[in-house]
């Protein structure tokens, strides 16, 4: 193996110059991984790597593989393997990369969905201080890395195992999104000193960068003293958990992929279809969409079909876009989770609670028409992810079955105009938006251009609590 000869020559001379750094090694480990796999690109883009992503980005043909994160010559991987040192933190985050390599260039350790799976020394140092190579190693690395390059994409099968691997990604595109910021700042300040430089209309002024628009958007809109933490970890959410619903509708016979799941949202919220149509378009940033990339890839290859059945079988939790907030956040974010109180009523509860309300109505109230009347209004004050409203909707629309010819007059000038929900949290927001309009869509209704669903992003308990209508302009 005369790239494996060669890949020790160049860490070895690097190393006796004595000024050698973590990075001065990325180009002979480069070579060294394309040189051991067929169509293998191995991708070291700085950008990417100055917001927390892995130091190499490894595919195949365009196809996803894995990651590999580069450590600098005697570091102590022990030591980061336990979550410990200054590396204990970014081994944790990492951990639940599907497919993935910790090297310090000598010693190679690959882990899938967290387990470690084979570790291989290829040199050490000798007597004198000078790197020397294992005996086999180039026969043993040849053989983890052919194990690595052909690991199929990770299949989960269980409704507890894909909240966790959807926790841990979101919480990597949260922390990405958290470094980005810095990033386009720094990268706004050289392109406006570049185009002050250009000659009069030589260069078109810069677009505002992609995150800080977004968070713009959000504190003029929602939440004006929402901080860049708090808003990474909304958005991060929000992504997340709107690939996943989009995933539960996606059509079987079809890859899903990041524009799929912008063109399956419903038109109640053109906010939110403006972000999911971002998210699947270019301008989403490179630092931020690999990891968005690696969570489709594993929504892509989850066997959903498996995942519904284990989630809703005798748990009166049938509704998985509904319901799998509450097992999400609590692998995401448990403390939230208590704190905002995400606990879910079992449907046959809510299906009985709303049939009553609906019975109330007409014998006690003289509402003939329960839920279904022109005048009665209907609010949630805590609406998390529609529960009550989604079977509110189902009984109304289930009086309509001798008259569907009537549903769609009926729910554009009797039923949207008078059915409110008001969230805390930016994700279950979403959920709801998402889970009302598909249900409305499957009863065969069409939005229109200027219609809205009446649910809002707000505080029901604060005095002050604004509806944010703003959210919902074109």
């Amino acid at each position: 193996m005369n790239f494996f000869a060669e890949y020790i020559r160049e860490i070895r001379k690097s190393l006796e110059k004595g000024d050698s750094t973590e990075h001065t090694h990325r180009a002979a480990l480069e070579a060294l991984l394309e040189a051991c796999g067929k169509d293998i690109d191995a991708t070291n883009e700085p950008r990417r790597i100055a917001c927390g992503a892995p130091d190499f980005n490894i595919t195949r043909k365009g196809v996803p593989v894995g990651h590999v994160e580069t450590k600098d010559v005697g570091v102590n991987l022990d030591e980061m393997e336990r979550g410990k040192g200054p590396n204990g933190e970014q081994f944790k985050r990492y951990s639940t990369l599907p497919n993935w390599i910790l090297t310090d260039y000598l010693e190679f350790r690959w882990y899938v969905a967290g387990q470690k799976r084979l570790t291989v020394r290829v040199a050490d140092f000798d007597g004198k201080g000078r790197i020397k190579a294992a005996p086999d190693g180039d026969e043993k690395l040849e053989q983890l890395l052919a194990a690595f390059y052909h690991e199929p994409a990770l299949t989960v099968g269980t409704a507890r195992e894909l909240a966790q691997r959807m926790a841990g990604m979101t919480r990597i595109t949260r922390d990405l999104i958290i470094a980005s910021f810095k990033h386009e700042t720094e990268e706004t300040e050289r392109k406006l000193v570049q185009e002050a430089r250009e000659p009069y209309g030589a260069a078109m002024p810069s677009r505002g960068p992609w995150l800080h628009n977004w968070l713009a958007a959000f504190r003029e809109t929602l939440i004006p003293d929402l901080t860049e933490i708090e808003f990474a970890d909304m958005f991060a959410q929000t992504l997340a958990y709107g690939l996943f619903a989009a995933r539960i509708h996606a059509p079987a016979n079809r890859e899903f992929s990041r524009e799929m799941a912008a063109f399956r949202l419903p038109k109640t919220n053109p906010f939110l279809r403006k972000l999911f149509a971002e998210i699947a378009g270019v301008d989403m940033p490179d630092t931020v969409a690999w990891a968005v990339e690696d969570l489709v890839n594993l929504l892509r290859h989850a066997d959903m079909a498996e995942i519904l059945r284990d989630f809703g079988k005798g748990k009166g939790k049938e509704d998985p876009v509904v319901h799998f907030y509450e097992t999400f956040l609590a692998a995401y974010d448990p403390k939230v989770r208590d704190q905002r109180g995400v606990r879910y009523t079992p449907e046959p509860v809510v299906q009985y609670i709303v049939r009553s309300v609906d019975w109330l109505l007409q014998t006690r109230f003289n509402r003939p028409q329960g839920l279904a009347d022109e005048n009665t209004f209907i609010l949630d004050p805590a609406v998390g992810t529609a529960t009550f409203l989604y079977f509110v909707l189902t009984l109304i629309f289930s009086k309509f079955a001798r008259q569907r010819g009537q549903w769609d007059g009926y729910v554009e000038k009797h039923l949207l105009n008078r059915l409110f929900g008001f969230e805390i949290l930016m994700a279950p927001y979403a959920i709801a938006h998402l889970k009302l309009g598909m249900l409305l869509e499957e009863t065969g209704y069409s939005f229109g251009t200027d219609q809205r669903l009446g649910i809002f992003l707000t505080n029901t308990l604060e005095e002050s609590a604004r509806r944010s209508d703003r959210l919902f302009a074109d």
